[in-house]
């Protein structure tokens, strides 16, 4: 048994984007005309304009522009802010999909078994969470290696164990979330040696707070990732860094724990 639900997004109390109305929209952007993309759908020639005008109103931006006249008659196109709108409903849908599959799997309505359920709800203390695709699993004996990429394109390895890839499900291709707590992140000022069971990601310092005891560095890593390092004054100290300087984060691949 599955759990369905479908994505729908409201102004004022007002629906605004729903599952029907993005069909449209894609079908508006395919066919360059309201009433073919409304067949399409399908819906109502009247059905589709007053869906369009109701988006139109809720809008801050206009979403759909109808050109009249010319040679060719006319037509409707979405705007450049009806694009990013669909671009942005897109990614909202994958992490819906994701929940609503990872629901299905923790519950079961004929038994009642839903004990596990907060775990959809669980907020963990570690600082640094990136979200980075499973290139590769490498299997072992007790542990295996899931190799990932970053948005920016650079990679990190997490050893976890074989019981945890195959509780989480992980799979190449999938969206995962990389974990990790400050504490475990080093920053070194030069590429050193690469040990194997580390990972080295370049960066840019963007900011630094202190207080008496320990320093926070926060390192931009490409693509607006960023990565917390927390360290004392003394070891700081010792690295000479400031804002803007390029540094190379390590974090050692088993302490790099991943989530779906």
């Amino acid at each position: 048994m599955e759990v369905t639900s479908p994505l729908t997004f409201e102004i004022s109390g007002e629906p605004f984007l729903l599952e029907k109305r993005i069909r449209l929209l894609y079908a508006i952007n395919e066919h360059g005309s309201i009433s073919k993309a409304a067949k399409v759908v399908p819906m109502s020639y009247k059905s589709a304009w007053e869906a369009v005008d109701a988006m139109n109103a809720l809008s801050p931006e206009p979403i759909v522009f109808r050109e009249t006249g010319g040679k060719d008659g006319g037509g409707t196109t979405i705007t450049a802010y009806g694009m990013q709108l669909l671009e942005n409903y897109a990614l909202l849908k994958e992490e819906h999909n994701r929940f609503l599959e990872r629901l299905s799997e923790l519950t079961d309505i004929q038994s009642g078994a839903f004990k596990t359920i907060g775990r959809l709800g669980l907020q963990i203390s570690a600082r640094n969470q990136i979200q980075a695709v499973v290139t590769a699993i490498e299997p072992g004996e007790v542990n295996a290696k899931v190799y990932l990429k970053l948005k920016s394109g650079q990679e990190l390895v997490s050893v976890i164990t074989e019981e945890a890839v195959e509780d989480l499900d992980i799979k190449e291709g999938q969206v995962v979330t990389a974990i990790c707590k400050s504490s475990n992140v080093y920053l070194l000022v030069e590429n050193e040696n690469k040990n194997e069971m580390e990972n080295h990601l370049e960066g840019r310092v963007v900011q630094i707070e202190k207080d008496k005891k320990n320093v926070k560095i926060t390192v931009d890593i490409g693509e607006h990732d960023t990565i917390v390092s927390v360290m004392s004054l003394e070891n700081f100290e010792k690295l000479a860094i400031a804002e803007s300087s390029s540094v190379i984060v390590v974090i050692e691949a088993k302490n790099l724990m991943l989530g779906r």
